[in-house]
């Protein structure tokens, strides 16, 4: 009895190593976001690069980010383990900031953005498995939990980059502008580093004869037989594990497809909402804010309602509404209060084009409900993703979640650059798509079955 109360007080603790992969993750977000965060008036007020164009090129980067994860996630999976692959791709995400800084041109622009994709992408679906890793499987309250602190971190290091950078760009100018976050790079790899001897290495799997691929491409091949499902017909030439894997990852991927059009949304905040900002009034309580300096809006807000929804709103919902809130369902109503947002943006955008003058202040509401939205689909979908994948497909899984946002800011980038709506119909365009799409992912969550793939 001694012994499980012990082992029951441990389970309710933050393994120690965590501290270093926090403090990395905090300082990594914020080189990100500072350089992040000035990247499009960068283009258009340094570079000279039109809107549409530097809007396109601001979505495509970020969609890069999002798609080199797939990379990180194989080396990690298959060679590396994640320890390693992060740390050798921070090398080369800080290499990237150094570009940026030092190399004033279009040129430098385009090769420093590329380093710092291949970093940053690389790195990400092996930071969020990595902490799942640190977990026992009698942990998974607690991995609910750290991955909260993880996505407040997060924000804590967004808030002061997406501040500080805005102002260093007119007074320091570029160098230091997106120089300071390359040092704050430099500073995760070397926290991340320190934890070395303390962290849970789960080693990489190698070749694997049961990934994802080979067991789609077995059942390709083996023909119907008397298979019930097109997975099984691989039961010959894998096992019912790997077959299981298989059919988890189909799953989870349904879901993700229609998760990428958040992300469509979700990060104009910082194209189209900045360049929408700087046609309003920007003095706010005698405060002059730059356009940039709001996109810091999203997460203060972040920050503030972490605890609220976790501590409040979800319980209030459960245990005084008798609402379930599962994953699938906060995720729904994210995806419908994300599009409530952008017609807030609309009607901000068709007042200014109609010559009313508006305080930049006005952007609170959008950035208000788009935020909540982040809540319920962002932090739930990364634990979701990470109980959905079975042991050989960590990272990888990891990698799908992430590919929705590079799919998101594809189709936004694409929309940008053939200019086809203008004006506050840019905006309702994607609140409708947003609608749409909310109304399938509520159908498709209604017949999905969870699973469980706690790391042991």
């Amino acid at each position: 009895m001694q012994a499980t109360t012990v082992n029951s007080h441990a389970d309710n603790k933050f393994p120690p190593q965590i501290k270093y992969i926090v403090g990395n993750e905090a300082c990594e977000r914020y080189s990100y976001y500072g350089m992040r965060s000035i990247l499009t008036v960068f283009m258009v007020q340094y570079l000279l690069i039109s809107t549409s164009e530097a809007t396109a090129a601001y979505h495509y980067f970020v969609s890069a980010c999002y798609l080199l994860p797939l990379l990180g996630a194989y080396i990690s999976d298959r060679f590396l383990g994640k320890y390693k692959t992060i740390l050798y791709l921070s090398v080369v995400y800080c290499i990237g900031h150094a570009v940026l800084a030092i190399w004033e041109t279009k040129a430098g622009l385009y090769w420093g953005l590329a380093l710092i994709a291949l970093g940053s992408g690389g790195i990400k679906p092996c930071v969020s498995a990595h902490v799942g890793d640190q977990f026992k499987p009698t942990q998974s309250e607690m991995l609910n939990k750290v991955f909260d602190l993880f996505y407040w971190m997060i924000n804590f290091g967004s808030t002061f980059s997406s501040l500080i950078t805005p102002w260093m760009l007119p007074k320091y100018g570029p160098g230091w502008a997106f120089g300071v976050p390359g040092i704050l790079m430099a500073i995760a790899t070397i926290i991340f580093w320190m934890g070395r001897h303390k962290y849970v290495h789960v080693p990489p799997t190698g070749a694997n004869p049961d990934s994802f691929m080979k067991v789609f491409f077995s059942a390709l091949k083996a023909g119907k037989g008397q298979a019930t499902s097109f997975f099984d017909r691989a039961l010959k030439s894998h096992s019912a594990q790997a077959v299981e894997g298989a059919k988890a990852v189909v799953d989870v991927m349904k879901i993700f497809i229609l998760i990428s059009i958040f992300w469509a949304l979700f990060d104009q905040h910082g194209s189209s909402w900045v360049l929408q900002a700087t046609a309003m009034h920007p003095i706010f309580l005698g405060i002059n804010i730059l356009p940039s300096q709001m996109s810091a809006l999203n997460p203060i807000i972040v920050m503030a309602l972490i605890p609220l929804f976790r501590f409040y709103i979800y319980p209030f919902f459960e245990n005084t509404l008798k609402i379930e809130m599962t994953p699938l369902r906060k995720m729904t109503w994210g995806m419908f209060i994300a599009a409530a947002s952008f017609v807030m943006s609309a009607v901000i955008q068709y007042m200014l084009d109609s010559g009313v003058i508006l305080n930049i202040f006005w952007q609170f509401f959008p950035y208000l409900f788009i935020t909540i939205a982040e809540i319920m689909i962002s932090i739930t979908g990364l634990s979701f993703a990470y109980t959905q994948a079975p042991r050989a497909m960590k990272s990888t899984i990891m990698s799908f979640w992430l590919l929705t946002v590079f799919f998101g800011n594809m189709f936004t980038g694409f929309i940008a650059q053939i200019n086809l709506f203008s004006g506050g119909n840019f905006y309702m365009f994607f609140a409708a798509l947003m609608f749409v799409f909310s109304i399938g992912f509520a159908i498709l969550a209604k017949s999905y079955k969870m699973k469980n793939y706690m790391e042991n």
